[in-house]
């Protein structure tokens, strides 16, 4: 087996299982590490346990592979973590409108996300890196924005787009944060709430309507802002007037976030019957902050497909030239 391929399915398969980022970053070095030998130097196992970026741990799935074997760390994650959710929606899914790279908190570079997209058979992947108040997050300023954007164009080509986009916070009055000219100029426009989520329910709701009714907003993500398991703990959902926030979507044309991560299944099952119930347009997001994280629109997908929201009021099921003219309408 490919030792480079091994060390690159490791990593993605820890980013899908959502473990910490130093353990894919340690197989994604070891990868870029090898890739710069020639095949004769990649044979030399010798020498590769003392090169730069190769641990003990690598260097066993390197030994393994270059021996013909399928790495004993590899077998185990693709028993444990691979895709295995099925859904008849999946396939449909042309796209993938909410991503991050290393541009903000995201784990690797834009050319890494989109040559997994590409692997996932994506038409399309909007890029949103998240705006300047989520500090923590690395959130582009105005001027980081304008320079990420004059690298769009080098990532499509005829078989595949990488849309200009981003995660822009709500603040608490409703309003977004980006510069208006910015925002106008974006392909994909995600709005999520990343603070004061305990806001009591009134302002809540004004906050998320305000932003629903923005003709800049194309996505609602992550409406709930809650958190079911993971690393981060549990976050209860953000309390709201839902028939207000989804009737909002619905007037305006918003599409409503599935958030595929598991950790998050937002929103939650009752809040996705009453948005289906209401006419809302849907968007089934991975919010990838790696490459293998891409893969989890089958969370999405399934949990979709279980409520009962039909496949053409998911606007990620839609050719790029029918997304594009709602984007620019909605």
């Amino acid at each position: 087996m490919d030792p480079i391929e091994a060390l690159t399915e490791i990593a993605e398969l820890l980013e899908r299982d959502r473990a910490s980022r130093y353990k894919s970053k340690a197989f994604r070095a070891a990868a870029e590490s090898l890739a710069g030998l020639s095949p004769a130097e990649r044979a030399d196992v010798s020498r590769l346990r003392a090169r730069k970026g190769i641990g003990a741990s690598t260097f066993a799935v390197i030994s393994e592979a270059l021996s013909g074997r399928v790495p004993t760390y590899l077998a185990d994650l693709r028993e444990r973590v691979a895709p295995t959710e099925v859904s008849a929606l999946r396939p449909l899914l042309r796209g993938d409108l909410h991503a991050h790279s290393e541009w903000s908190d995201g784990l690797t570079s834009i050319e890494s996300m989109v040559d997994a997209a590409r692997s996932l058979g994506h038409d399309y992947l909007a890029l949103t890196d998240h705006s300047p108040r989520l500090r923590v997050a690395r959130g582009l300023s105005a001027e980081r924005l304008r320079e990420q954007l004059a690298l769009i164009p080098d990532f499509c080509d005829e078989t595949f787009t990488l849309l200009s986009g981003i995660e822009v916070d709500i603040l608490d009055d409703g309003s977004l944060d980006q510069e208006d000219d910015l925002l106008e100029s974006l392909d994909i426009v995600v709005a999520s709430a990343h603070s004061a989520l305990r806001m009591e329910q009134a302002p809540m709701t004004r906050r998320l309507v305000a932003a629903a009714s923005d003709p800049r907003v194309d996505v609602l993500g992550h409406v709930t802002g809650r958190l079911v398991s993971g690393a981060r703990g549990t976050r209860p959902p953000s309390v709201f007037d839902a028939r207000a926030v989804f009737e909002a979507c619905a007037e305006h044309g918003t599409a409503l976030e599935i958030n595929s991560r598991p950790e998050r299944e937002d929103p939650p099952d009752d809040l996705l019957a009453l948005a289906i119930e209401i006419g809302c347009l849907f968007s089934i997001d991975s919010d990838a902050h790696a490459p293998g994280q891409l893969s989890l629109l089958d969370h999405g997908a399934a949990r979709a497909e279980r409520a009962g929201v039909p496949a053409d009021r998911v606007i990620t099921t839609w050719p790029l030239e029918r997304l594009r003219e709602w984007a620019s309408t909605s």
